[in-house]
């Protein structure tokens, strides 16, 4: 048996062609290596050669779903891949969402073994238990991290080899393989419950999710008299963008005066988001950010005022961790200024 073949899915970003302003391009099918590309050959040695690479706009992909499918499995299925790798995507939303579909598909399709990695927190995680998804770290920072984790998959499954384990074979827990092995699994799991109960480290071969759930609070009892202040992480801010808020993995929020603002018109605001189509937002900002709207419910006395202050971030590709420590910052600051209720619009 020669080299394994391999044919990699990339983004435009990727590909070096560019950022959101390139994200249109239709798909591309080149011959070798783009991008990340050479460094998974690197660490396929003598085994396994990337022969051919495809590119796809994350927009035109999203937006043309079943086009873009249909077009990227023609080009895959050109190559006669033994083994399809997309991505990494790491914490690009869109890019990850492209990366379960296009590895799903080639499987169910084209009957070729395909997987992908991102991060744990990038909503492509959906396909988890449809696709094999290697873990890695939220940006490309993390790149040699990632080829040196998927480079042995992709050797193993262009082998035609069985995977063991996510706990063995270090992908993402979601699909369940049946193996055997040399020990019973009464005598494992009491093992793991001795470690447990001695403090010592031990590995559960069924991880469980740890879900974040938040207890509402008290509903509140006369909106007439409330005080509301508007929240969103659909990226809204004054004409501009002056706080440089980052239409993707968001390192800061935005806080903007709102006092004597009636209507956010598009001479005015706009979004930074870079995760949906702009183009009404920054036509009528208050899609989003509905100030016009609140200030109908303040005149006429549904509620008791808007606050003089909106709190804005970019949602896409944003930790949850960084979410969490924005929020709890602001909300310190709603709190002191006798906020009762919060609206918070998403995109």
């Amino acid at each position: 048996m020669g080299k394994i073949k391999v044919v990699h899915y990339v983004n435009q970003f990727a590909a070096g062609i560019g950022g959101e302003e390139m994200a249109h391009v239709t798909p591309e099918l080149r011959d070798g290596t783009v991008g990340s590309g050479q460094a998974f050959n690197m660490a396929f040695g003598e085994e396994a050669e990337i022969v051919a690479t495809v590119v796809c706009g994350d927009n035109y992909f999203s937006e043309n779903l079943d086009k873009a499918k249909a077009e990227v499995l023609d080009m895959i299925k050109s190559k006669s891949p033994d083994v399809v790798i997309a991505g990494p995507a790491f914490n690009a939303g869109r890019y990850g969402f492209a990366c379960g579909t296009v590895a799903e598909a080639v499987e169910v399709e084209l009957g070729v073994p395909a997987f992908t990695g991102m991060f744990e927190e990038n909503a492509g995680v959906e396909f988890k238990g449809k696709v094999v998804i290697v873990p890695t770290k939220n940006s490309a920072a993390g790149m040699r991290d990632a080829v040196a984790k998927m480079a042995p998959l992709a050797i193993k499954l262009g082998k035609g080899e069985k995977l063991g384990p996510a706990f063995m074979e270090g992908y993402m827990p979601g699909i369940r393989v049946n193996f055997f092995d040399n020990e019973r699994g009464s005598k494992r799991a009491v093992d793991m419950l001795v470690k447990k109960l001695k403090g010592e480290e031990f590995v559960t071969e069924y991880p469980m999710p740890d879900f974040d759930r938040v207890e509402p609070n008290p509903a509140v009892k006369d909106l007439s008299k409330a005080k509301v202040a508007l929240v969103t992480s659909g990226g809204i801010v004054p004409k501009g963008n002056p706080d440089r808020i980052e239409s993707s993995s968001a390192s800061k929020y935005g806080e903007y005066v709102i006092d004597g603002v009636m209507d956010l018109t598009e001479a005015t605001y706009e979004t930074a988001h870079g995760g949906y189509d702009p183009v009404y937002a920054n036509l009528d900002a208050d899609r989003v950010l509905p100030v016009d709207v609140m200030r109908d419910y303040e005149k006429e006395g549904k509620i008791g005022s808007l606050h003089g202050k909106f709190y804005t971030t970019t949602g896409n590709g944003t930790s949850v961790a960084n979410s969490k420590a924005y929020s709890a910052e602001f909300a310190a600051k709603l709190k002191a200024d006798g906020v009762d209720a919060v609206i918070l619009t998403s995109t």
